[in-house]
């Protein structure tokens, strides 16, 4: 079995234990890089454009303790935000993405944290807020993996 054979065969399994998906650029013997990414776009170059980063809760955490500009998104629904949500969060529906973003979170730089209750949500408001121009959007799962205190 040749090098990229086996490459490819890792990257396949790599994805198929989690959410993410392969990307293949190929040349003329081959491809040239594979590519294992929760979410990219290819340019007209060939290159590979990351639209937001998942991250873990531990990652998330780490922002929330040690940067002062960001904002954390919840994005599952008024009932669930009541019953218990991580601290400094603002509730953002994710259904509502479109229409809530600009007025929650102006400044398309602003490093945006998003969960949700299992990290499906999630990851759809994390690809819109991507898709709307937003530059550094971190998605980090759900409230369930998150081991440190929540607001109730």
């Amino acid at each position: 079995m040749n090098m990229w054979m086996l490459a490819l065969c890792m990257a396949a399994l790599l994805a198929g234990c989690s959410r993410a998906s392969i990307g293949i650029i190929g040349g003329a013997d081959g491809p040239t890089k594979i590519i294992v990414s929760e979410s990219a776009q290819q340019t007209q170059k060939g290159e590979i454009q990351m639209r937001y980063q998942t991250i873990t809760p531990e990652e998330a955490k780490a922002v929330m303790d040690g940067e002062s500009s960001y904002i954390i998104l919840d994005v599952r629904e008024q009932e669930e935000y009541d019953q218990g949500h991580i601290p400094g969060a603002v509730l953002m529906p994710h259904t509502r993405t479109q229409e809530l973003a600009p007025e929650l979170v102006p400044d398309r730089d602003t490093t945006v944290l998003v969960y949700c209750r299992s990290g499906r949500r999630s990851v759809l408001a994390a690809q819109m807020l991507a898709d709307m121009g937003y530059t550094d959007v971190r998605e980090f799962g759900g409230i369930l993996d998150w081991p440190y205190d929540i607001v109730k």
